[in-house]
């Protein structure tokens, strides 16, 4: 691997670690070079599948825009990054496990809405009060009702 600081092309590892629950290992590498220690990441590449939004159109699955979500949902809330990404690759790994080549933004939005159940009430209601689009008072206080019986 190139040294990301002097470009080098022969780096080598000194320590390896499994991470993120297994899906990947961390590797802190050396580069006898210029000295410098960085670490890499090596992840199964996995082919997601298209996600088909709510217009018809297709685009790939991107788990940043998942991640945004449930940030600005979770924003100034008690919940740590950490059970944030967890949460994140929960998501990830729901849609994998669908072996489709093609997934609706909805279903998404169902896995997505489920992780912040579990994690905060109020997080669910806001994403899902967005996602679900609600019409009225009587939608909301539905949502409300899901938050509070999984709080318990």
């Amino acid at each position: 691997m190139h040294c990301p600081f002097c470009a080098h092309d022969d780096t080598r590892v000194i320590d390896s670690r499994v991470v993120e629950d297994g899906s990947a290992v961390r590797r802190r590498r050396h580069c006898d070079q210029c000295g410098k220690r960085f670490s890499s990441y090596e992840r199964a590449e996995l082919r997601l599948p298209l996600v088909i939004k709510k217009d018809g159109t297709r685009v790939a699955f991107n788990i940043e825009k998942v991640r945004d979500g449930m940030q600005k949902s979770l924003e100034k809330r008690p919940v740590s990054a950490d059970d944030l990404e967890k949460s994140v690759h929960s998501v990830l790994k729901s849609v994998q496990e669908t072996n489709e080549n093609e997934i609706s933004a909805e279903i998404i939005g169902d896995f997505v809405m489920e992780q912040l159940r579990k994690l905060d009430g109020v997080a669910y209601v806001r994403f899902s009060s967005v996602y679900r689009e609600f019409k009225d008072v009587d939608e909301f206080l539905t949502a409300v009702r899901a938050a509070i019986g999984t709080q318990k």
